[in-house]
């Protein structure tokens, strides 16, 4: 199976990812997502090589179907291509693709009807934690035995939590944008669910020692 983190791309504007980043490094999220809407080519560019491949490693905990990966994040760029003009108003990109991303796969699982149950609610069987090397909660710890103790600890969270965990510290993100992918609508749910998560976690990693 590939790395996810490889997919085939569509046709894009020759231009290197290092171009694409030099030519916004300076922009916010909202005037890169402005310039798409008002149909930007090269603003539509840098989204896709920016965040296809996050997007495809998020999926992945999802589901490690590569197949139904590429097409729901095809979908979701033909998607926001047809919407141009009309699409609505965007604070972090990440969030909002990840948001997306997070419901086509799930609604794709839901119509093969695996792991997913009828009322369309994640299954613990997904999101199983994947926990990357360059993880900063790994990287403060250098031994193997700590690795698997993380691990083990990460298990007994509820998917939800894992999700909310993965995001904060794998991508980075912050309360509001986590909020937003979960689909909470105050900022303070995302601080509560993660607060009891990293609770838990040093219970379970104590309990290990």
């Amino acid at each position: 199976m590939q790395n996810p983190q490889h997919i085939k791309n569509p046709e894009i504007l020759p231009l290197k990812h290092s171009d694409y980043v030099r030519k916004y490094e300076n922009s916010t999220d909202r005037e890169i997502w402005k310039a798409f809407d008002k149909g930007n080519e090269s603003a539509f560019n840098y989204i896709y090589r920016v965040y296809v491949p996050a997007l495809f490693r998020y999926g992945w905990q999802f589901s490690k179907d590569e197949a139904i990966l590429q097409d729901c994040i095809q979908d979701i760029f033909i998607y926001l291509r047809s919407r141009r003009g009309s699409l609505t108003k965007v604070n972090s990109i990440k969030a909002y693709l990840y948001k997306i991303m997070q419901r086509e796969v799930i609604r794709s699982i839901n119509a093969e009807k695996r792991y997913i149950h009828n009322s369309g609610e994640i299954d613990e069987r997904i999101f199983p934690i994947e926990i990357c090397h360059e993880t900063k909660l790994i990287q403060q710890e250098y031994d193997l035995e700590m690795q698997g103790k993380i691990k083990f600890a990460m298990n007994q969270l509820t998917s939800r939590q894992r999700q909310a965990v993965l995001l904060l510290i794998e991508e980075d993100m912050n309360y509001k944008e986590i909020a937003e992918v979960l689909g909470f609508s105050k900022v303070k749910s995302a601080r509560k669910i993660i607060y009891r998560a990293l609770e838990t976690l040093k219970v379970f990693i104590k309990e290990k020692k």
